[in-house]
């Protein structure tokens, strides 16, 4: 009787679509409302620190003197807080992820 309870699933699995995606062949489908990395447009960027000071990760770092802003991938939590506080909305959120990484180095945006 095992036999035919085992025979059943196996036809099932064999007619049924894969449960896991094809991944890397079959890219994933992101929704509208994933949250992914940040992004920032630099030239809007007034350098007000105003992201660094919310963040609950402290993973941006703004440097005024510098005009640089810096974000560390491995420490942001994606929470959403700095894209919603900027003044001059340069922050924005893209519903893609950023790439994996193996190295910790914070990502450096410089006016140009």
């Amino acid at each position: 009787m095992k036999i035919f309870v085992m025979a059943k699933k196996v036809l099932k699995s064999l007619c049924a679509k894969p449960a896991t995606f094809r991944y890397p062949f079959v890219p994933k489908t992101y929704y509208k409302n994933t949250r992914g990395s940040i992004t920032i447009d630099i030239n809007k960027c007034i350098y007000c620190g105003m992201c660094q000071r919310k963040c609950p990760a402290q993973a941006i770092t703004v440097t005024k003197a510098d005009k640089q802003w810096k974000i560390d991938r491995l420490r942001c939590v994606s929470c959403g807080y700095c894209p919603e506080i900027c003044p001059v909305k340069c922050l924005s959120m893209k519903n893609t992820y950023s790439a994996s990484t193996q190295i910790r180095e914070e990502e450096v945006f410089r006016r140009a």
